[in-house]
């Protein structure tokens, strides 16, 4: 699919990524390089956040977009450009493309957050054609090939493309000039590989001493089965929350470079994304989106092999739309064993439901969901029952005294197809 479309495919070299960061200094935000008292504490090492979540169109994506549409030459910028994007990459590519009078065609999953869509609108204005198709970012990457076949425009890859990964590279330049110290470790997002690529392209030439840990979501964990597989591996189906890192096939290049110089990719569950998001919101007051979590959601999994090192978490975006915080809240309290959910058989018998709520249900114990399945008899039918917990530690003593009490039911938690269902 990578040869239908006009890409460079010639590589990635450190010269590219330093020509890169002068075609972007007077474009782009040099975003802070923050150190994090509270991570810095907590994992006990010097842990600094480098804020691509502050840079103008609030990711990383638009130093890559950029620096490909400012190389491109008049011929093959004479029908405009097109892409494919969950979002991040399509507004870089909207800025580009009315910074530089441009005309783009993009396409979006039509999953995409509402608020991703909007922003595209507001950055690419009279200069952007958008179409919402498909649930992933593969569907509209499909489109996006034929559409760039059909009308002869120049594909803008979001990552398997050596511009674009010399602009995503451009971050790297800016986290070695802006940390006096020897960086020990670098952890960063992974969905299709161009920020990896160009960050450890840079990194392992200028500081070869720095471990490039990858970090990908567990539902959609491309790069590290295609590594693990010994070439690209188009995953059968993915988890489509983390959408900036929901790829299920990663770049041809992207994999080639991240298997010679990424020292290690982590996996990490949804629902910790979900708690760092939440986490970094409460204790920080930084929004980040699904895959701009990634790289601090690892540190847990790695806190033993950082303690007392150098630490850098690129932030990679903070493209969050408002309307989701419910279920990432909801994400992390079934992570962390917060909330939990039943079906319960209520006896026949008078005062059972009260009986429920004041001898079953702990002191801290809240009912959060409650409904009986059936429509007709509902007050000796099975209920649905959702309950929220002070601490996961309540869990075993609610259940004990469910069954104590006479109460049958099933935990749907252990349950994934009924969870699902239900849920």
């Amino acid at each position: 699919m990578a040869h239908e479309v006009k890409q460079r495919l010639d590589g990635i070299h450190v010269e590219d990524i330093i020509k890169a960061n002068q075609t972007l200094k007077d474009v782009i935000i040099h975003t802070p390089l923050q150190r994090n008292e509270l991570l810095s504490e907590r994992y006990e090492c010097n842990l600094l956040i480098k804020r691509e979540d502050l840079q103008i169109v609030r990711s990383f994506k638009i130093r890559g977009a950029y620096n490909r549409i400012k190389n491109l030459s008049e011929q093959e910028l004479k029908n405009g450009v097109v892409c494919a994007s969950a979002g991040n990459h399509a507004q870089g590519v909207a800025f580009s493309c009315f910074a530089l009078k441009i005309q783009g065609k993009i396409f979006m999953p039509s999953t995409t957050p509402r608020q991703k869509v909007s922003q595209v609108e507001a950055f690419g204005r009279d200069y952007v054609e958008i179409v919402l198709t498909g649930d992933t970012f593969d569907d509209s990457y499909e489109e996006a090939v034929a559409c760039c076949n059909r009308e002869d425009r120049t594909f803008i890859h979001p990552f398997d493309d050596a511009d674009v990964m010399a602009g995503q590279g451009t971050v790297a330049v800016e986290i070695l000039n802006d940390c006096a110290e020897p960086i020990d470790y670098v952890f960063a997002a992974i969905g299709g590989g161009g920020l990896i690529s160009g960050i450890s392209t840079y990194m392992k030439s200028i500081s070869p001493g720095t471990s490039i840990i990858g970090v990908e979501p567990e539902g959609a964990a491309s790069m590290k089965t295609s590594i693990a597989n010994g070439s690209v591996t188009t995953l059968p189906k993915i988890d489509k929350f983390v959408d900036g890192a929901a790829v299920k096939t990663v770049g041809e290049q992207t994999f080639v470079i991240s298997k010679d110089l990424v020292d290690d990719i982590i996996v990490v569950p949804e629902g910790k994304v979900c708690t760092t998001i939440l986490d970094l919101y409460n204790e920080n007051a930084i929004v980040a989106e699904p895959a701009g979590a990634l790289s601090i959601a690892a540190l847990d999994l790695y806190k033993d092999q950082i303690k007392g090192k150098t630490v850098v978490c690129v932030l990679s975006g903070g493209n969050n739309d408002i309307s989701r915080m419910q279920e990432i809240k909801e994400r992390s309290m079934l992570y962390e064993g917060l909330q939990c959910y039943f079906i319960v058989n209520f006896p026949q018998r008078a005062g059972a439901l009260r009986e429920f709520l004041l001898d079953v249900l702990g002191p801290t114990d809240d009912i959060t969901r409650f409904e009986y399945t059936k429509k007709n008899n509902k007050d000796n039918g099975p209920a649905l029952v959702g309950i929220e917990l002070k601490k996961k530690e309540d869990y075993e003593a609610l259940v004990n005294r469910m069954m104590k009490k006479g109460f049958p039911f099933r935990e749907l938690n252990k349950e994934n197809t009924l969870f699902n269902l239900l849920i």
